[in-house]
């Protein structure tokens, strides 16, 4: 009986004080009974989950979601060839047939294709459904050749799993299978079984619809379809060995692990890659303790499972014969080997002359980027002890370190921004995986690319609008162009357009747009694999009067007793070539930490033997600050030595105090840098073990420093220069890996067509390049991409000698062009 029933049976009897006190608690208990009985109000609904039978079970699958996926997200795996998470649907291979009913009577349904409905009976297991795929993979294996043996797809291919876990078990054809010429090379890098293709489509929707490299396509018709490139043109992406590792079978093997290693003789280390400053996520496999393969982990945040060849391949110049093993010194012969007893003694008296000669402000410190956080921050402590001010780890190939300081995006934001604003570097020749994201950001993202370049890269096709300007005059196209730039999701990809042009037309041009859209975010596109986290955790120089040119400059002067190469290689990575050469000629000493004898190193006095990447634990920092962890996944080439613990051994010998003396593991350090580095107090070894993706470290706010401009006009009878860089180059790291070696486009000048033709010149003559400094000869190349009044040439490339012509000091470089 209620609250109220009961009292509403009170006794007639009671006295007027007893009704009055019951008609007072009847008003209490009443308002209790009511809110007692009025339920929760029942949560909403969420409009986006749509409930379904999975095998018997239910489900909440989300709306719009593919049946497979649905599946897959609880742990019922659906066999499958064509289907990528990563990729469109085409419903291709048909091994991912289940059986629905969704009220109208089981139906035999496509899983890949079709969305999930409301109350939707989804039956993988039936016996309808086993039929089905079974079916499906008798015809696969019908011209399948039975070659598991020697095929390096072998134990790990979806094919010969799905035969053994969903396939008839025998098959009905006794008919001679088709044969092809196999394996035949489509590039200098994959090559191709067609015998094996089941025509999954992967490789080449990969190609069409993620990298926009329509290089490989299917031919034929019927019975003779097969995967193949255009006649006279190789699969020459830049994203090929991402076909080798979606391909479901041995169809595309990669020329740099073929007949290496079976899958179960390789042990993995998920880690980071450091060949450029995306960050993407790896797993580097080994076997016998030698680095055989990276393949690509799909991190949603970062690389979407996705790799560039060079970050793919670039692992063999860890395992190159050129690596140092031990450290060396220089003797009247020349370098020579020697133990790390002698060779860190000698450093260590070559600090100690150069502070007793010179002081602090004496020494140079220049690298770090190529290294890990911990590398980096090891040796800013070391500088800080002895007082060093001359340090960088740009040597003017980037952008100021305060660029850091602005609002940052993430990659993320930058892949959903409704505005992109493109001011600088070719994304896809610099850090290819950013190109993937903003591509995909302007196809399927409904992105508004806004390019200012001064010559085509290769997100023009893709942007909305192209803005041409004549190199260091890019800040005034600004304001003729504001309404671009308006609005409140809009975010600046920022990089170094021009090697040949002062970084400050750049710096210009990002604060003139951030005038405009305070709101604005930036995403610094600097290219070199750490150089964020260097620059963040006491690598970045102090003011521009002690900044990587800067420090060269007094080296080049002779005002340095000592310069401490960390991985830096001047002469190769400094676009003023010039001003590098008389800096290594100038210092009185050289010490260099590095992994081979880059032409830098080999002018050393000392040479220490460094670990390389795969060989040291630690963390980078990519461009959008995300932190993640590096493994050591093989030992140590010889004995070199991770540079943080270089650095420490040198503090103990040096006797100074501190924090950096008393670390004995990474993980000492990493966690020094969390509690000393401002931003990085969330970047905890516990928080890293916690995420695979990484941490992303707090912003610290620093304001851009104001820039005084001296663009001007080119002569008629001059044309401009443009230095970019290419995918591959001489880079220790592309060098040393005899695979993508020899992908260098090599050098040379290029110039629009109609340029050529009022030169008088034919393509391939040798032209002479009279800059104001230097000149240079070099064959001639006709590019439509290049805009008339403009020389480009690529940066770092065999037999160039464009560096040359770059002064650090000048706004821009113009050169006059002679026919030889």
């Amino acid at each position: 009986m209620s609250t109220d029933e009961t009292k509403a049976t009170a006794p007639v009897e009671a006295t007027n004080d007893e009704v009055a006190h019951t008609e007072q608690s009847e008003d209490v208990d009443t308002d209790e009974a009511v809110d007692a009985a009025e339920p929760d109000p029942k949560p909403e609904p969420d409009p986006n989950v749509v409930k379904v039978t999975l095998n018997g079970r239910e489900i909440e699958a989300r709306k719009g979601e593919l049946i497979i996926a649905a599946a897959e997200r609880h742990d019922t795996y659906i066999p499958h060839f064509c289907y990528h998470s990563r990729m469109k649907s085409v419903g291709m291979c048909r091994q991912c047939l289940v059986e629905t009913d969704t009220g109208r009577g089981p139906q035999v349904t496509v899983s890949c294709m079709v969305p999930v409905a409301p109350d939707m009976k989804i039956e993988t297991e039936s016996p309808m459904a086993k039929r089905m795929q079974e079916g499906v993979l008798e015809l696969l294996l019908a011209n399948h050749p039975l070659d598991c043996p020697v095929c390096d797809k072998g134990g790990e291919c979806p094919l010969q799993d799905q035969a053994f876990s969903h396939g008839p078990g025998e098959s009905r054809y006794v008919e001679e299978k088709r044969h092809y010429e196999k394996p035949i090379p489509i590039s200098d890098l994959v090559l191709l079984d067609r015998e094996r293709c089941i025509l999954c489509d992967r490789c080449t929707r990969f190609a069409d619809e993620v990298a926009g490299d329509k290089l490989i396509h299917f031919t034929q018709r019927g019975n003779e379809t097969q995967v193949m490139t255009f006649p006279d043109e190789p699969f020459a992406s830049y994203f090929s060995g991402n076909t080798v590792q979606i391909c479901p079978v041995g169809a595309l093997t990669a020329e740099p692990y073929r007949f290496k290693a079976r899958p179960w003789d390789l042990t993995a280390e998920e880690s980071t890659c450091t060949s450029c400053s995306v960050g993407c996520r790896v797993v580097v496999q080994s076997s016998r303790d030698e680095i055989l393969r990276y393949q690509g982990v799909d991190s949603d945040p970062v690389n979407h499972g996705w790799l560039c060849d060079r970050g793919r391949f670039d692992f063999e110049a860890v395992n190159s014969d050129l690596r140092l093993t031990d450290p060396m010194v220089k003797t009247e012969a020349g370098l020579a080997n020697t133990s790390w007893n002698r060779a860190l003694g000698a450093s260590a008296r070559l600090i100690g002359d150069a502070l007793a000669a010179g002081g602090p402000d004496s020494i140079g410190l220049l690298g770090g980027a190529r290294g890990t956080n911990e590398d980096a921050f090891a040796w800013a402590q070391l500088a800080d002890a002895l007082g060093i001010i001359y340090r960088d780890a740009q040597f003017g190939d980037g952008l100021p370190a305060s660029i850091l300081g602005l609002d940052r995006a993430t990659i993320d934001e930058a892949a959903s921004a409704s505005t992109v604003v493109l001011l600088g570097a070719d994304i896809k020749e610099e850090l290819p995986v950013l190109y993937l994201r903003l591509r995909e950001a302007a196809t399927d993202g409904g992105s508004a690319l806004v390019e200012f370049s001064s010559v085509d890269t290769g997100l023009t096709r893709y942007a909305r609008h192209t803005v041409r300007h004549q190199p260091g005059l890019q800040a005034d196209e600004v304001a003729r162009h504001a309404e671009l730039l308006a609005g409140d999701d809009v975010v600046i990809v920022v990089g170094r357009p021009n090697l040949a042009e002062s970084p400050d037309e750049t710096m210009a041009t990002l604060a003139a747009i951030l005038e405009l859209n305070p709101n604005a975010k930036v995403l610094p596109a600097l290219r070199r694999g750490n150089v964020v986290g260097a620059l963040s955790v006491g690598m970045a120089p102090a003011d521009d009067d002690h900044d990587g040119l800067a420090t060269l400059r007094a080296a080049a002067e002779g005002k340095l007793e000592l310069l401490i190469l960390l991985g830096a290689d001047p002469l190769n990575d400094c676009p003023d070539t010039n001003l590098a050469r008389r800096a290594l000629a100038g210092a009185r000493r050289v010490i260099s930490i590095d992994t081979h004898l880059s032409e830098s190193t080999q002018l050393a006095d000392v040479v220490l033997a460094a670990a390389a990447y795969g060989e040291k634990a630690g963390t980078t920092t990519n461009i959008e600050g995300r932190v993640s962890v590096v493994a050591d996944k093989v030992t140590t080439t010889g004995t070199a030595r991770p540079d943080w613990m270089i650095a420490t051994e040198l503090s103990l010998l040096l006797d100074f105090d501190g924090d950096i003396a008393d670390v004995s593991t990474v993980a000492d350090v990493t966690a020094a840098i969390a509690s000393q580095v401002a931003g990085f107090a969330g970047v905890t070894p516990d928080a890293l073990s916690a995420d695979p993706n990484g941490v992303l470290a707090e912003v610290v706010p620093a304001p851009l420093s104001p820039v005084e401009r001296h663009g001007r006009q080119r002569n008629n009878y001059d044309h401009r220069l443009v230095v970019g860089r290419k995918l591959y180059d001489r880079a220790i790291g592309t060098a040393m890996s005899h695979s993508i070696a020899k992908l260098a486009p090599g050098a040379a000048v290029h110039l629009h067509p109609l340029d050529i033709d009022a030169l008088g010149a034919t393509v391939g003559d040798d032209v002479k390049l009279i800059g104001a400094q230097a000149n240079a000869i070099l064959p001639i190349v006709a590019d439509p991409a290049v805009p008339r009044g403009i020389v480009w040439a690529p940066f770092n490339q065999g037999g160039s000698v464009i560096e040359n012509l770059i002064d650090a000091t000048a706004w821009v470089t113009d050169v006059k062009i002679e026919v030889v």
